[in-house]
């Protein structure tokens, strides 16, 4: 039988998967402590297209860029830093204000408490179309949050009710939220993507590979090296995509900001029919999808690799080189 090898194939996209259409995020994540040691009491850090950019917390009292390319923007502003300083440190006393409010409604007196809040909005680089959000959590589990194309707030604790109510009640801070997350969130969010496009508009495609742990275990197809975190990755048997028998999982982040995502094919291949699989990925912006051939030889296993190892191992150790002079 003639060795089999891996066959990646850029071939153009059929767009069976439809990989949708840039949304460009600007996040913010807060966490509020009381009586947590090591830790500040307030910690900020925001997102653009979950890229850290900024950071913010109660012991240094400073906001600080996590992007070189964040800086740009003291060009057009260049009190930009000490606004938004003074903004977080509102934040923070707020925030304080809210855990006391909160272990009232519990009916709590000390302990160790924390409330954390995301919000931010989001920017259809096609379409324009904006959209905004806000989540509150206590103790880990959610307790209010903001749909804001409605401008309702929902409770998703019984104890939020009254928050609530008192939320809806109030319609000058629900127009400046309003005003907020669909004029000046996204207006920021354009700025930044504009100072970092060489970073965050870039496309770097990924290094496909099949991987199996035992003979009997799933086939993995791993992609991992891609940006942006906009992909699709599937297996398809003679051309049709496989929704049975295929596990997805979910999108990671590696260590220099790009991304990794795996897709675990669970039918039994033979050898008959191992050629008619093929494992598909797809990245937004690109027109051509990465299609790899599933070939048993070509398939990355523990087995194969320890095989591997003890054929280039030497049959004895070298001989101690003999010195110039005793």
């Amino acid at each position: 039988m003639a060795k089999l090898n891996l066959c990646v194939l850029f071939v153009a996209a059929a767009q069976i998967h439809s990989v949708t259409p840039v949304l460009h995020t600007l996040k913010y994540f807060t966490t509020a402590s009381s009586q947590i040691p090591n830790i500040p009491d307030f910690l900020l850090v925001g997102y653009v297209d979950d890229v850290p950019t900024s950071r913010y917390d109660s012991k240094s009292r400073k906001t600080k860029p996590k992007q070189d390319w964040m800086n740009k923007i003291t060009a057009d502003d260049p009190h930009y830093w000490e606004r938004i300083t003074q903004n977080n440190i509102g934040f923070e006393q707020v925030s304080k204000i809210d855990i006391e409010i909160v272990k009232e409604r519990f009916n709590q007196t000390g302990g160790v408490h924390m409330v954390q809040v995301m919000y931010g909005c989001e920017w259809d680089d096609e379409t324009d179309e904006v959209d905004g959000w806000q989540h509150v959590s206590y103790d880990g589990e959610a307790f209010i949050s903001l749909e804001v194309k409605t401008m309702r707030w929902i409770a998703a604790h019984p104890q939020a009710f009254v928050t609530k109510l008192n939320w809806d009640r109030n319609e000058l801070r629900n127009q400046n939220l309003k005003h907020y997350f669909t004029e000046i969130c996204p207006s920021y969010l354009k700025k930044y993507l504009t100072n970092g496009r060489d970073f965050l508009m870039r496309t770097e495609l990924p290094t496909v590979s099949l991987l199996q742990k035992t003979p009997s275990s799933p086939v993995t197809c791993h992609a991992t090296g891609f940006y942006p975190i906009v992909a699709a990755l599937f297996w398809r048997k003679d051309g049709e995509e496989l929704h049975e028998d295929v596990e997805t999982g979910e999108t990671l982040r590696n260590h220099d900001g790009t991304f990794q995502m795996t897709a675990d094919l669970k039918a039994e291949v033979t050898d008959e029919a191992e050629g008619r699989y093929e494992c598909v990925f797809q990245l937004s912006g690109v027109a051509d999808d990465i299609v790899v051939k599933l070939e048993r030889r070509s398939i990355r296993s523990n087995a194969r690799i320890r095989a591997v190892d003890a054929d280039s191992e030497p049959a004895s150790e070298p001989a101690a080189p003999t010195p110039a002079s005793e």
